[in-house]
């Protein structure tokens, strides 16, 4: 079996797989005005059966996990019906989620049922009239609700994701919040350090702090960093013998972020991207229409991975191509 390399010598056994743009939370950081379609591109999201020539292919690429991204992936009506049919592609060992969590409290069976071996769940804060000033949602409570439900049914990988903003979830207070959160509770919280894209210019410069204040915090209360694993994302995991849960950092302007990049993008119009901040974006949806395209389409991704760059070059201003997160599946 091939296994995907670029240049540099990284491997990729993960993809990210967007399945819409759609959304309907309103964050200030992604879509602070909602979902706005995009009358420039007239291509309709992938469908089922492109998805499942698709995963197909990757994983015939050695691709073992995949995560379906947005948007908000579970606003797709045949959602459950595309983690069905990737679950059953042999190579593929983990297929896990990321959501904002809406309506988590009414499909957490579901979610138990179909397979799904992991959710990332977007909570920016704890604090319920900040969720609501932040997402424009009033759903903290039925999220945790259906975090609660999840655990019941004994469903293990539950990860939180929030964005480091700059006097608004940055206090001790906050990170104390989360600590007693995690410490009863078997879930990995992470805080990703807010990064700048095409059209958030003004907010990045309002908002943005470095992921260094919540790294000194863990420092300071005897966190331990922990290894990765072959098909870990780009999380700094610690580790702390009296908690259940983990902390976790995702800092893109920190050194040598990119050495450890091993995941590669494909968008909800399928553009295979080989970097979220990437300036290349290749259409690979002509070669997964038929069944006797899938060595061609296989063909076009190990030699797309010959373009990857060394680094994303965020640091720099570089965003590439990407206006807002929503478009990229994040």
């Amino acid at each position: 079996m091939e296994i995907l390399k670029d240049s540099f010598g990284r491997k990729f056994p993960y993809f990210r797989l967007s399945i819409t743009d759609v959304c309907n939370f309103k964050c200030g950081y992604c879509l602070p005005n909602g979902y706005q379609v995009d009358k420039s591109d007239h291509r309709t999201f992938l469908k089922i059966d492109e998805i499942e020539r698709l995963a197909r292919g990757l994983s015939e690429l050695g691709v073992c996990k995949i995560r379906l991204t947005g948007g908000e992936p579970t606003i797709r009506k045949d959602f459950f019906d595309i983690v069905k049919l990737i679950k059953e592609k042999p190579g593929i060992k983990k297929i896990v989620i990321t959501t904002n969590g809406y309506r988590l409290n009414k499909i957490a069976h579901q979610i138990k049922d179909s397979g799904l071996d992991g959710i990332n769940i977007s909570i920016d804060s704890l604090d319920r009239e900040k969720f609501k000033k932040i997402t424009d949602h009033d759903r903290l409570p039925e999220i945790l609700e259906g975090i609660k439900i999840l655990q019941d049914l004994n469903f293990k990988n539950i990860k939180i994701n929030a964005v480091l903003l700059k006097g608004v979830n940055d206090s001790e207070e906050e990170f104390n919040q989360w600590a007693n959160f995690i410490k009863n509770n078997e879930i990995d919280f992470r805080y990703i350090e807010l990064m700048q894209t095409g059209d958030n210019l003004d907010y990045f410069k309002k908002y943005h702090i470095s992921a260094k204040k919540f790294i000194d915090y863990l420092n300071q209360n005897k966190w331990i960093i922990q290894t990765l694993g072959r098909d870990a994302g780009p999380s700094k995991n610690y580790l702390n013998p009296e908690f259940k849960g983990k902390f976790g950092v995702i800092a893109p302007y920190s050194k040598d972020f990119c050495k450890s990049c091993n995941r590669l993008r494909i968008t909800a119009r399928g553009d295979l991207r080989l970097c979220l901040f990437g300036n290349t974006g290749i259409n690979i949806r002509h070669l997964i229409q038929k069944d006797d395209q899938i060595e061609e389409f296989k063909d076009l991704i190990l030699k797309q991975l010959n373009f990857k760059k060394e680094s994303h070059y965020l640091e720099l201003g570089d965003t590439g191509l990407t206006k807002n997160l929503s478009t990229t599946g994040g």
